[in-house]
């Protein structure tokens, strides 16, 4: 069964980025933040830095798969916690990569997300993981992990179950679209199916 592992924040104050996320244990209340460059993460207590370039209605949440993780760390060598990746949301059972443009999920007994963008790679994220070459290892494996925007909002905690409750009807999917967006250009008119071509300042593959 699909499930939350676990719930991770930035609670960190004076931090220059976000990405320094712990897993919480008590439930933690999710809404829509606001538009980009206003509002901020979609998680209640969640800190996001630079609004300019994180954030916001389409980037609410961010969640990775812990066999995603896990890969990574079998690669690295060293252990990956929950959170290490600056995700929200850690999931077990699910596979985000294939997950479709627009597919929503009910996370409990009221929330209700649905798959926006994938995650690019930034040069804060390889500082962060101290991995030299990390932002092309990371595009390379194309396994980025999906934004979502909340559709309903509620409360989210470790445990909860995840129920796709809707799947459009295209073939757009969260891998399909980082590849089209960073190393094969070439599939990007497939990304207009899904209505899934962000404007061009919120593509950073530095």
């Amino acid at each position: 069964m699909p499930l939350i592992k676990s719930v991770n924040l930035s609670t960190t104050a004076g931090a220059r980025t976000g990405i320094d996320k712990r897993p919480v244990t008590e439930p933690v209340e999710v809404r829509a933040p606001g538009p980009k460059g206003i509002g901020g993460s979609g998680l209640v207590g969640d800190r996001i830095h630079k609004l300019k370039h994180h954030g916001g209605d389409d980037q609410a949440v961010y969640a990775y798969a812990r066999e995603d993780l896990d890969l990574w760390a079998a690669q690295l060598g060293k252990p990956l916690t929950d959170g290490m990746f600056g995700e929200n949301l850690t999931t077990t059972g699910i596979d985000v990569t294939n997950a479709l443009i627009g597919e929503r999920w009910r996370i409990g007994e009221q929330l209700v997300l649905e798959v926006s963008v994938p995650r690019i790679p930034c040069s804060v994220f390889a500082k962060w993981l101290d991995e030299r070459g990390w932002v092309k290892t990371f595009t390379q494996r194309a396994i980025p992990g999906a934004y979502l925007r909340v559709i309903t909002p509620g409360t989210v905690r470790a445990g909860d179950s995840v129920d796709v409750v809707h799947r459009p009807d295209h073939d757009v999917t969260i891998g399909l679209a980082f590849r089209a967006l960073t190393t094969e250009r070439d599939l990007l008119p497939r990304l207009l199916a899904a209505n899934a071509l962000p404007p061009a300042r919120d593509v950073d593959i530095t």
